[in-house]
């Protein structure tokens, strides 16, 4: 393993385990505000934003794990979700990039 790849995949694994920091937050999430919530918090949608805003549905939109929804589930729940999003995006580089480099 060549030192870029190296670096890179220390890189995601700090990231991995700094999953958990947004459950230390107060309140909402920055950001992830539907444009209902975003009329409350300043008087209006932005145009582009109403515009765009039916484009886009979560998949899974308003999850949970189970009904207990305890401090380790969920810090858990974080590390399994970082752990899944890293393999599926890493397979599908590597096997993108394997298809390019042959074509």
């Amino acid at each position: 393993m060549d030192k870029i790849t190296r670096n890179l995949f220390i890189g995601l694994a700090i990231l991995m385990v700094l999953v958990p920091l947004g459950l230390l937050a107060m309140g909402e999430t920055f950001g992830e505000w539907s444009a209902e919530e975003i009329k409350d918090r300043i008087g209006f949608v932005p145009p582009g934003l109403e515009r765009l805003s039916s484009l886009w549905g979560a998949p899974i939109p308003d999850y949970a794990f189970s009904d207990d929804e305890s401090k380790p589930k969920i810090v858990a729940a974080y590390y399994l979700s970082a752990i899944i999003g890293v393999i599926v995006c890493v397979g599908l580089l590597y096997f993108v990039g394997k298809r390019l480099a042959k074509g």
